[in-house]
Protein backbone atom coordinates (compact mmCIF):
# COMPACT_ATOMS: atom_id res chain seq x y z
CA UNK A 1 0.00 0.00 0.00
CA UNK A 2 1.23 3.56 -0.81
CA UNK A 3 1.24 6.59 1.89
CA UNK A 4 -2.64 7.72 0.98
CA UNK A 5 -3.86 4.69 0.72
CA UNK A 6 -2.49 3.51 4.65
CA UNK A 7 -3.39 6.94 5.89
CA UNK A 8 -7.11 6.38 4.68
CA UNK A 9 -7.19 3.20 6.35
CA UNK A 10 -6.21 4.23 9.63
CA UNK A 11 -8.11 7.81 9.32
CA UNK A 12 -5.13 9.94 9.26
CA UNK A 13 -3.43 12.35 7.16
CA UNK A 14 -0.77 11.50 4.02
CA UNK A 15 1.46 14.20 6.20
CA UNK A 16 0.43 11.98 9.45
CA UNK A 17 1.82 9.26 8.22
CA UNK A 18 5.12 10.58 7.10
CA UNK A 19 5.51 12.69 10.06
CA UNK A 20 5.47 8.98 12.23
CA UNK A 21 7.85 7.59 9.45
CA UNK A 22 10.30 9.94 10.18
CA UNK A 23 10.32 11.11 13.50
CA UNK A 24 10.51 7.82 14.64
CA UNK A 25 13.11 6.20 11.85
CA UNK A 26 10.77 3.65 11.12
CA UNK A 27 12.50 1.06 8.66
CA UNK A 28 9.85 1.05 5.86
CA UNK A 29 10.80 0.47 2.13
CA UNK A 30 10.59 2.57 -1.23
CA UNK A 31 9.54 2.25 -4.16
CA UNK A 32 11.89 3.07 -6.97
CA UNK A 33 10.53 6.59 -7.18
CA UNK A 34 11.01 7.17 -3.27
CA UNK A 35 7.77 6.65 -1.98
CA UNK A 36 6.73 4.44 0.52
CA UNK A 37 5.41 0.65 0.26
CA UNK A 38 4.04 -0.12 3.50
CA UNK A 39 3.35 -4.25 3.94
CA UNK A 40 1.15 -6.02 6.34
CA UNK A 41 3.75 -5.60 9.25
CA UNK A 42 4.04 -2.43 8.56
CA UNK A 43 0.55 -1.16 8.70
CA UNK A 44 0.39 -3.28 11.67
CA UNK A 45 3.32 -0.99 13.40
CA UNK A 46 1.36 1.93 12.58
CA UNK A 47 -1.83 0.86 13.76
CA UNK A 48 0.16 0.04 17.15
CA UNK A 49 1.66 3.71 17.18
CA UNK A 50 -1.68 5.69 16.35
CA UNK A 51 -3.11 3.70 19.48
CA UNK A 52 -0.39 4.56 21.74
CA UNK A 53 -0.60 8.11 20.79
CA UNK A 54 -4.60 7.99 21.03
CA UNK A 55 -4.06 6.59 24.54
CA UNK A 56 -1.79 9.64 25.33
CA UNK A 57 1.67 8.63 24.85
CA UNK A 58 3.66 11.69 23.03
CA UNK A 59 5.08 10.84 19.63
CA UNK A 60 8.83 11.46 20.73
CA UNK A 61 7.95 8.75 23.39
CA UNK A 62 7.07 6.13 21.37
CA UNK A 63 10.53 3.77 20.71
CA UNK A 64 10.45 2.23 17.49
CA UNK A 65 9.59 -1.17 17.27
CA UNK A 66 11.95 -3.08 15.17
CA UNK A 67 14.96 -2.74 13.48
CA UNK A 68 15.78 -1.05 11.13
CA UNK A 69 15.75 -2.50 7.17
CA UNK A 70 18.46 -1.94 4.58
CA UNK A 71 16.51 -0.13 1.77
CA UNK A 72 16.07 -2.46 -1.39
CA UNK A 73 16.37 -0.60 -4.75
CA UNK A 74 17.01 -1.47 -7.84
CA UNK A 75 20.18 -0.05 -9.74
CA UNK A 76 19.65 -0.61 -13.66
CA UNK A 77 22.75 -0.98 -16.19
CA UNK A 78 22.26 0.71 -18.93
CA UNK A 79 20.92 -1.42 -21.89
CA UNK A 80 22.89 -0.30 -24.71
CA UNK A 81 26.35 1.48 -23.54
CA UNK A 82 27.09 2.12 -27.52
CA UNK A 83 24.03 4.05 -27.92
CA UNK A 84 25.04 6.26 -24.80
CA UNK A 85 28.24 6.50 -26.04
CA UNK A 86 26.60 8.08 -29.37
CA UNK A 87 24.61 10.28 -27.17
CA UNK A 88 27.42 11.61 -25.62
CA UNK A 89 29.34 12.06 -28.73
CA UNK A 90 26.30 14.04 -30.18
CA UNK A 91 25.95 15.91 -27.12
CA UNK A 92 29.86 16.85 -27.02
CA UNK A 93 29.83 17.80 -30.79
CA UNK A 94 26.64 20.28 -29.91
CA UNK A 95 28.74 21.82 -27.22
CA UNK A 96 31.86 22.47 -29.10
CA UNK A 97 29.82 23.76 -32.15
CA UNK A 98 27.61 25.99 -29.62
CA UNK A 99 30.88 27.26 -27.84
CA UNK A 100 32.32 28.03 -31.37
CA UNK A 101 29.46 29.77 -32.35
CA UNK A 102 29.49 31.77 -28.80
CA UNK A 103 32.57 32.89 -29.59
CA UNK A 104 32.11 34.20 -33.39
CA UNK A 105 29.15 36.25 -32.33
CA UNK A 106 31.33 37.88 -29.35
CA UNK A 107 34.11 38.50 -31.92
CA UNK A 108 31.97 39.65 -34.33
CA UNK A 109 30.08 41.98 -31.71
CA UNK A 110 33.42 43.32 -30.56
CA UNK A 111 34.38 44.29 -33.82
CA UNK A 112 31.01 46.30 -34.28
CA UNK A 113 31.80 47.86 -31.50
CA UNK A 114 35.00 48.88 -32.04
CA UNK A 115 33.70 50.49 -35.71
CA UNK A 116 31.35 52.11 -33.49
CA UNK A 117 33.86 53.79 -31.00
CA UNK A 118 36.30 54.60 -34.03
CA UNK A 119 33.08 56.72 -35.59
CA UNK A 120 32.28 58.22 -32.35
CA UNK A 121 36.06 59.33 -32.15
CA UNK A 122 36.25 60.81 -35.40
CA UNK A 123 33.02 62.87 -34.50
CA UNK A 124 34.01 64.34 -31.47
CA UNK A 125 37.55 64.82 -32.83
CA UNK A 126 35.76 67.23 -36.13
CA UNK A 127 33.02 68.81 -33.52
CA UNK A 128 36.33 69.92 -31.53
CA UNK A 129 37.64 71.45 -34.51
CA UNK A 130 34.18 72.76 -35.45
CA UNK A 131 33.76 74.52 -31.69
CA UNK A 132 37.79 75.92 -31.73
CA UNK A 133 37.04 77.36 -35.28
CA UNK A 134 33.59 78.80 -34.32
CA UNK A 135 35.77 80.51 -30.81
CA UNK A 136 38.11 81.85 -33.36
CA UNK A 137 35.64 83.37 -35.25
CA UNK A 138 33.95 84.62 -32.13
CA UNK A 139 36.93 86.51 -30.87
CA UNK A 140 38.14 88.24 -33.95
CA UNK A 141 34.57 89.17 -34.38
CA UNK A 142 34.60 90.61 -30.84
CA UNK A 143 37.93 92.47 -32.13
CA UNK A 144 36.54 93.87 -35.10
CA UNK A 145 33.38 95.02 -33.18
CA UNK A 146 35.36 97.72 -30.67
CA UNK A 147 36.95 100.28 -32.48
CA UNK A 148 40.61 100.89 -31.77
CA UNK A 149 40.02 104.82 -30.76
CA UNK A 150 37.21 106.06 -28.30
CA UNK A 151 34.30 107.91 -29.43
CA UNK A 152 34.24 111.36 -29.14
CA UNK A 153 31.19 112.72 -28.52
CA UNK A 154 30.07 116.80 -29.29
CA UNK A 155 28.47 118.83 -25.89
CA UNK A 156 27.47 115.14 -24.93
CA UNK A 157 25.68 114.09 -28.13
CA UNK A 158 26.21 111.89 -31.42
CA UNK A 159 25.84 114.43 -34.37
CA UNK A 160 23.63 112.29 -36.56
CA UNK A 161 22.00 113.74 -39.70
CA UNK A 162 17.81 113.81 -40.09
CA UNK A 163 16.57 112.23 -43.08
CA UNK A 164 12.80 113.02 -43.62
CA UNK A 165 10.84 109.95 -43.98
CA UNK A 166 10.86 109.39 -47.94
CA UNK A 167 14.56 109.79 -48.68
CA UNK A 168 14.93 107.44 -45.67
CA UNK A 169 12.08 104.89 -47.79
CA UNK A 170 13.73 105.49 -51.16
CA UNK A 171 17.57 105.71 -50.19
CA UNK A 172 17.81 102.32 -51.44
CA UNK A 173 17.67 104.20 -55.23
CA UNK A 174 20.17 106.85 -54.55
Amino acid sequence: MNTSEVAKLLGVSASTIQRWVKQLELPMERNERGHYHFNKEDIDLLKNIQTQIQNGTLLQEIAPVREKKTRKGIVKEPENNAELERLYTIVTELEAKVNSKADSVASYQLLQHRREIEELQNQVKDLTAQVESIQTQLNESKKSILPDQPLVLEKGKVNRKKKNFVSSFFGFLG
